[in-house]
């Protein structure tokens, strides 16, 4: 039988693990357009790649609306394929 946990370290844990909420689920929106550049400039990494759901805190379904407005702004040439300081 594996040993009890103790309900303080529970607690401290608990007040952790808050779940993000998705900030299109907030605004209610619709689509994701591609030309908003500036708020799905948040949602690229420093080295220009798409950040996860887990870091992120979008919801499966805005994700992969994300995926395809941040695919299409970089072939329009708002978002960049790659960060500045890697190009040659």
């Amino acid at each position: 039988m594996p040993p009890a946990k103790s309900k303080k370290r529970d607690d401290y844990y608990r007040d952790r693990r808050r779940r993000k909420v998705c900030a299109f689920c907030a605004d209610k929106a619709q689509q994701i357009d591609y030309k908003e550049v500036n708020r799905l400039r948040r949602y690229l990494s420093e080295r220009a790649k798409i950040e996860p759901r887990r870091k992120t805190g979008t919801c499966a379904e805005h994700q992969r609306q994300l995926s395809v407005a941040l695919k299409r702004a970089r072939h329009v040439a708002l978002l960049p394929y790659a960060p500045q300081h890697l190009r040659p």
